[in-house]
């Protein structure tokens, strides 16, 4: 990307928010992790892995500081940093590492993780107390049953702390073991009050985790890709959940999967615009929403003529 096309990149995000009258946006599902693991990810991006299986070209393959600046220059108030293990003993060092990022990151939702192991419930306690603020948990990736016995206690120090779990449940982009509204749904049979967000709307199985949202009152959906070209050529939404997705107005937030996106970040914003649930639904999903469910603090009102160039 040249200067000049990222900054009109910049321009064309901080214009979307600013005709919405927000005063920026709360992105919940994007990708902070150590070099060594975001490496590892994006090589398997770049070989089209079984998971994905189509060519998935980064679009932010930047360092840290410069991705973090990047979300900055958007005019992304608050952010998430999703890290998973694929295997046990990995879930408490990423964590150790998470509360450092959020110490030095301030925007950054202090994030952390877990994986069915026997001391799950010790390290998931453990960062509770150093302030998480959101968890992570990828049952596809990690290839575990969200309701192994070893996360049982996990799930009730989560929903006993109110704290919101993003979890990517649905079997997009390629089915797991565990993926799907099933296990989930048993999880939420037993533990009602988790506060759990449905990475990418649970897609491809939209209907179904439509239906989980609207019998239980803490489940969120977040958009992460979905709505845009990449996602709709393969796994669309169905226009037929379009007024059902406007009447949960209050639980659905703006996800990205940034840096790890095969398009500008833009397309992500314009893909919700064209739906056209109006602009109230947009000014819920791309910001009201998550700063309620995180306490943001609202900024102070800038006059428009101090307003800093996009």
């Amino acid at each position: 990307m040249t200067e000049a096309s990222g900054a009109a990149e910049r321009a064309e995000v901080r214009a979307f928010w600013r005709e919405l009258g927000l005063p920026g946006l709360v992105d919940v599902h994007t990708h902070f992790m150590p070099d060594r693991v975001l490496a590892k990810v994006w090589a398997y991006f770049d070989s089209a892995g079984p998971l994905t299986g189509r060519p998935w070209p980064i679009a932010y393959r930047q360092d840290e500081q410069q991705r973090v600046d990047i979300l900055r220059e958007f005019g992304v108030r608050a952010f998430t940093a999703m890290l998973y293990p694929h295997k046990p003993a990995m879930a408490a060092w990423l964590n150790s590492w998470a509360a450092d990022f959020a110490a030095r990151t301030p925007d950054c939702l202090h994030t952390a993780t877990f994986f069915p192991e026997p001391d799950a419930h010790r390290y998931v306690a453990a960062a509770l107390e150093r302030g998480a603020r959101v968890f992570k948990s990828h049952i596809q990736v990690g290839g575990y049953d969200p309701n192994d016995p070893l996360l049982e206690e996990v799930w009730g120090l989560l929903a006993d702390s109110g704290t919101p779990v993003v979890v990517h449940c649905g079997s997009g982009p390629a089915p797991g073991k565990h993926t799907g509204p099933g296990p989930i749904g048993a999880l939420l049979a037993r533990h009602p009050r988790l506060r759990l967000i449905v990475a990418h709307l649970g897609l491809p199985e939209y209907t179904d985790f439509l239906d989980l949202a609207e019998r239980y009152d803490h489940v969120h959906l977040d958009t992460t890709m979905v709505f845009t070209d990449f996602t709709e050529l393969t796994a669309p939404f169905p226009p037929a959940g379009l007024p059902r997705l406007a009447a949960l107005r209050d639980r659905v937030l703006f996800g990205t999967d940034f840096p790890n996106i095969p398009y500008g970040y833009p397309h992500a914003l314009h893909g919700l615009a064209r739906l056209g649930l109006g602009d109230g639904w947009l000014r819920a999903v791309c910001h009201h929403n998550a700063a309620r469910l995180f306490g943001l603090t609202p900024p102070a009102p800038v006059p428009p003529a101090l307003t800093p160039p996009g």
